[in-house]
């Protein structure tokens, strides 16, 4: 069968040049429209074909899409995304419908349209998705064309990577937002050094407060009404606000990830830089979106079902390391702690003249500081000037005079053409991951007023004044949700003993170098003998404010004092309530590496509602086993209410 060429005699309408010239570009516009239709066909073809070998494939059930879309299950069975911006789906039902969004991503990827809150084709917005999707479905290039993605390679090549280090700074106690540490990501460049690495760009995820946030952030970070962003920010910057201003020591984790592996995290992370997460200061924190980010570089790690109620940084970080990921570990010591150990190790002379030119930086011209040898001069001059950077990074018109006499300081340094020795220094804090878990539970027994007992505890987080101390911050205790419970040996029943949802105590020892007061908050309930009441709950609220002190009279004591206000409620009382005031003292003593002492003595007179005061002792020790293991042996007097408790405690 072949085709006859006809030829058409101009007759009728036609035999009108301008009638058959207008049907000519009529023809034209028709044939002209003809590519456009013919290109969109075979797209609507292969679009089809890759969503149906998709399903056949059953990718929108594999662990990998839901990690780049953060699908957690529910509790009825379900799947439920924890990102909570619209922009992040493609499709309406996306939140909750892995296959509904996996074809709507690949349904975008054939358009130009502009998507997501950074305003880019599909292909570049969710680059992860795009990777991911090609390298199951193989796309055909010549039906699906790659699009450029100007911006995210000049992102992704600025950061140069050749590795990713978690950062851990430790806990800071005077900021409720950073008492149980923080966790962010810094990419180290490929011709960076362990010396210029303060120049790499870090991933941070955190929440976004408005300027005037108080009291409220407490409340509103409990339950996610603030949105959480991820940023890249200068490393320099970051040291410079939890080093230099915070003064917290800071620990770098460095991973072993492969390049694979770092361009995955980073191509996640790119898709993630516009939208947000609900901030939850104890469940989708910072340490948990870090996590979900060392997923996606490494989807065969389960590492967020391991927290499935509340999210603690250092927790992360020592399951990172168990999780085998983590290679070199390198300690950035505060400025504080540079400073406390450069003039430990000062002679009594040297540590004389360091106080001298901190207050007062003229006395650099007196002879008594010229008779140091050069070299210690240089020492002592660049540890003042550590200090004096310390109490500068406030800045403003308070660190004005801080920087004032700094600048003499390095005067004097740049006149001294000397290196003084080099001096090793180490955080006062051991390797975080290394210590004890952040929960606990316990078993004992021991006597209430004759009466025996057996006794459960359990403690969700965190730290106690008497538990082992390394890897956590030196006299700094937060408990958060404690639960006793006792079976008296008379009674057939067990019954709460003492609960505490929230107890922090913040002993900072005052020397020449720090004047911070030491305070503490207890919120809770336990059990009091009063008025005849042998075994009656009592609500309990204290705040105190006061001041500790450090001496090394055998290996390190603590002594501290608080006035403090307290409130109770309970039956016991005539009027159900009490509020009053008084004082604690008591001693923290390190006696061993293993063994631990504390001693306090309390008296509080209580002037409203029950009008009663109290007279408590305190007697405590504490010997550890090992590093998840310890014994300890209570003795509480309260108001004729003795008790006695043995216990074998273990943290996990």
């Amino acid at each position: 069968m072949g085709f006859r060429l006809y030829q058409l005699e101009p007759h009728g309408p036609f035999r009108s040049p301008f009638l058959l010239l207008l049907l000519l570009v009529s023809c034209l516009i028709i044939l002209g429209a003809i590519p456009s239709w013919a290109a969109e066909a075979p797209d609507i073809l292969y679009l089809n074909e890759l969503i149906g070998r998709a399903e056949a494939m059953h990718l929108a059930e594999e662990r990998e899409w839901h990690v780049l879309l953060h699908y957690r299950r529910t509790l009825f069975g379900g799947t439920e995304s924890m990102q909570d911006d619209p922009g992040f789906f493609l499709s309406p039902e996306g939140k909750t419908n892995p296959q509904a969004e996996l074809a709507a991503t690949l349904s975008n990827f054939f358009s130009d349209e502009l998507v997501g809150r950074s305003k880019q084709p599909a292909q570049c917005a969710f680059v992860a998705r795009y990777y991911w999707l090609n390298e199951k479905l193989r796309f055909d290039a010549a039906r699906l064309t790659p699009q450029p993605c100007e911006r995210f390679t000049r992102w992704y090549d600025e950061f140069n990577a050749a590795a990713i280090t978690i950062i851990f700074p430790s806990g800071f106690m005077n900021n409720p937002s950073s008492m149980f540490g923080h966790t962010f990501l810094r990419v180290d460049g490929k011709e960076q050094t362990p010396q210029t690495r303060i120049l790499a760009y870090t991933i941070n995820y955190a929440a976004q407060l408005p300027a005037d946030a108080g009291v409220e952030y407490a409340i509103k970070g409990i339950f996610g009404a603030y949105p959480g962003y991820f940023s890249t920010i200068p490393y320099y910057l970051k040291v410079q606000e939890y080093r230099d201003i915070d003064n917290r020591d800071i620990w770098e984790y460095r991973l072993n990830l492969t390049a694979p592996q770092v361009r995955r995290l980073l191509m996640h992370t790119w898709e993630l830089g516009n939208a947000y997460f609900d901030y939850f200061f104890f469940g989708e924190n910072c340490a948990y979106h870090i996590l979900s980010l060392l997923e996606a570089a490494e989807p065969s790690v389960h590492l967020l079902d391991r927290f499935p109620v509340y999210t603690i940084p250092i927790d992360t970080v020592r399951l990172v390391r168990e999780s085998g990921l983590v290679g070199e570990v390198v300690s950035r010591p505060s400025r504080s702690t540079l400073v406390r150990r450069k003039r430990a190790s000062m002679s009594a002379d040297e540590r004389v003249w360091f106080d001298r030119l901190i207050r007062n930086p003229a006395d650099l011209q007196s002879e008594g500081f010229r008779t140091l040898q050069q070299d210690r001069q240089a020492f002592v001059l660049e540890t003042a000037s550590d200090y004096l950077l310390q109490h500068s990074a406030v800045g403003g018109e308070e660190g004005l005079p801080f920087r004032e006499k700094n600048r003499t300081i390095l005067r004097a340094r740049s006149e001294l053409k000397v290196t003084p020795r080099d001096l090793p220094i180490q955080p006062y804090v051991k390797q975080p991951d290394l210590g004890h878990g952040t929960s606990r539970i316990g078993i004992g027994a021991g006597w209430r007023n004759h009466r025996a007992f057996e006794e459960a505890n359990i403690r969700a987080a965190y730290h106690n004044l008497l538990d082992p101390e390394p890897g956590f911050t030196p006299d700094a205790q937060i408990e958060i949700m404690s639960l006793s419970l006792r079976h008296y040996h008379d009674q057939s029943q067990a019954r709460v003993e003492r609960f505490s949802p929230i107890n922090i105590v913040s002993l900072a020892p005052m020397d020449s170098l720090s004047q911070l007061p030491s305070w503490k908050v207890n919120v809770g309930m336990q059990t009091i003998r009063h008025n005849g009441c042998t075994l009656c709950s009592n609500g309990v609220a204290n705040v105190g404010l006061g001041a500790a002190a450090e001496t090394a009279l055998f290996k390190r004591e603590v002594y501290f004092a608080f006035a403090e206000a307290e409130a109770n409620y309970s039956r016991a009382y005539e009027e159900r309530h009490r509020v009053g005031g008084g004082g604690t003292v008591g001693l923290l003593v390190d006696a061993t590496d293993r063994w631990k002492l504390m001693l306090s003595g309390s008296y509080l007179r209580y002037a409203l509602g029950d009008k009663s005061d109290d007279i408590r002792w305190y007697a405590g020790s504490r010997y550890t086993l090992s590093q998840n293991w310890a014994l300890r042996v209570e003795y509480n007097h309260r108001d004729r209410d003795n008790d006695l408790v043995f216990s074998v405690q273990a943290f996990f």
